[in-house]
């Protein structure tokens, strides 16, 4: 007899124990979803934002590469002179302007 009640006061307290151990697993799991949720959300958003930094990025990039390919066509003498006569009308000494319609 001795025994027998010996192991039902040892099993409540290895059962509370093991309540205890499951419900610090459970709330340790439930905190670590919470966080890889939260970061999987962060990580998304922030993934948005570079597609449209490096979207801006590569657009100025362009345009850019556009102004250095113009100023390096402005320290042409001809296609200086190219400028003034098609785009504003302006004629060399001695040449006539001749307009068609």
């Amino acid at each position: 007899m001795a025994a027998a009640l010996n192991k039902t006061p040892g099993n409540a307290g290895t059962k509370r124990r093991f309540k205890l151990w499951m419900m610090f697993i459970v709330l340790f799991m439930g905190w670590a979803g919470y966080t890889i949720f939260g970061q999987m959300q962060q990580k998304s958003a922030t993934g948005v934002k570079l597609t449209t930094i490096q979207g801006q990025l590569d657009a100025y990039t362009k345009e850019t590469e556009a102004l250095n390919r113009q100023i390096e066509r402005l320290n042409d003498p001809e296609y200086i002179e190219q400028l003034a006569t098609k785009e504003l009308g302006m004629v060399k000494m001695g040449e006539q302007l001749i307009f068609s319609d």
